[in-house]
C-alpha cells in the first residue's frame, strides 16, 4: 500500500504524528504528499479539532498544548530547564522595577532567582510565588480571591479587581501555547481573560517558554505575539520556531 492508499484512521494517525513531531501541518502540504484533495484533510483537522486532538489554524492545524492538571504536577516537571529559562528571564528584569508574576511553574523557578537586592515590587496571584519572594526578602504584593488548584493561582473577579490597581512595568505570563497565529494562548477562559487584562496594562510583556509550549495551543486566546517583547526560550528549541518568533518582532533570549 502506497501513502496515497491510506484510510481514513490511517490518516489522521499520520497528521497526529507530524503535530507531534514538529508542532503544526500545512493542509496544503498533505494533501500534496497523500494524494487526497485539500477540502480532505480540512475534513479530517475538523474532526480531529472537534475531538480534541488539535486545533485548527488558517491553512492547518497545530499541535494541541497539554498542560498537568495542577501546579503541584507542574511544578515536578522539567525542573532543570525552567530553572534555566528562569536565570536567563532574571536577567531582562531592571532593578527598581515593578513586577508581575503570572502563576505558572516556570514564574514560581524565577521568583527563587529573582535578587534579593534589586529595589524589585513584585505582585502576583499564586501562593507559593508570593511565599518565594518573600523568603527572598523581595516587596511582595499578593492579589487575592478563590484560588483555582489547576491555575496555581486566584483568577477571580477578586483577583481582577485587585489587578486594577496595578500598571506593572514587566508582566511575566504564563504560557500554556504560543504560536505564529495564536499567539500566546491559555487552557482555561478565565486564566485567559486575567491574563488579557493583566496583559492590557502593562508596560513591557514577557514570556518564558519550554519547548514543549512552542507550536502548540491551548483552546482560549490571550495576547498577540505583537504584544511580547521578549521571549527566553530553551537552549535547544527548534531554530525554525525561534525564528517565526523573531520574525515577529519578539527579542529572542536562548536559556544556557
Amino acid at each position: 500500500m502506497t501513502i496515497q492508499d491510506l484510510l481514513l484512521g490511517e490518516r489522521q494517525a499520520l497528521i497526529r504524528a507530524r503535530l507531534d513531531l514538529s508542532g503544526r501541518v500545512i493542509a496544503a502540504e498533505l494533501a500534496q504528499e497523500l494524494g487526497v484533495s485539500e477540502d480532505t484533510i480540512r475534513r479530517d483537522l475538523r474532526e480531529m479539532a472537534a475531538s480534541g486532538l488539535c486545533q485548527r489554524v488558517y491553512g492547518g492545524a497545530l499541535r494541541i498544548s497539554q498542560s498537568p492538571t495542577s501546579m503541584n504536577e507542574r511544578m515536578g516537571i522539567a525542573g532543570e530547564s525552567k530553572a534555566a529559562l528562569a536565570r536567563a528571564a532574571a536577567g531582562l528584569i531592571p532593578a527598581g522595577s515593578t513586577v508581575f508574576l503570572d502563576a505558572s511553574s516556570t514564574n514560581l523557578a524565577l521568583a527563587k532567582v529573582l535578587p534579593s537586592g534589586g529595589g524589585l515590587t513584585v505582585a502576583t496571584n499564586a501562593p507559593a510565588i508570593a511565599a518565594a519572594l518573600v523568603e527572598r526578602d523581595i516587596a511582595t504584593i499578593q492579589l487575592g480571591g478563590m484560588i483555582d488548584p489547576k491555575v496555581g493561582g486566584a483568577i477571580g473577579a477578586k483577583a481582577m479587581r485587585d489587578a486594577e490597581a496595578f500598571r506593572p512595568d514587566i508582566l511575566v505570563l504564563g504560557v500554556c501555547g504560543i504560536d505564529l497565529e495564536a499567539g500566546v494562548t491559555a487552557s482555561s477562559f478565565e486564566d485567559a481573560e486575567f491574563k488579557r487584562f493583566l496583559a492590557s496594562r502593562s508596560r513591557s510583556v514577557l514570556v518564558a517558554i519550554t519547548n514543549d509550549k512552542l507550536s502548540a495551543a491551548a483552546p482560549y486566546s490571550v495576547v498577540p505575539l505583537s504584544r511580547v517583547a521578549h521571549a527566553v526560550i530553551e537552549a535547544d528549541a527548534d531554530e525554525t520556531e525561534a525564528a517565526a518568533l523573531a520574525a515577529a518582532g519578539i527579542d529572542i533570549l536562548r536559556a544556557v
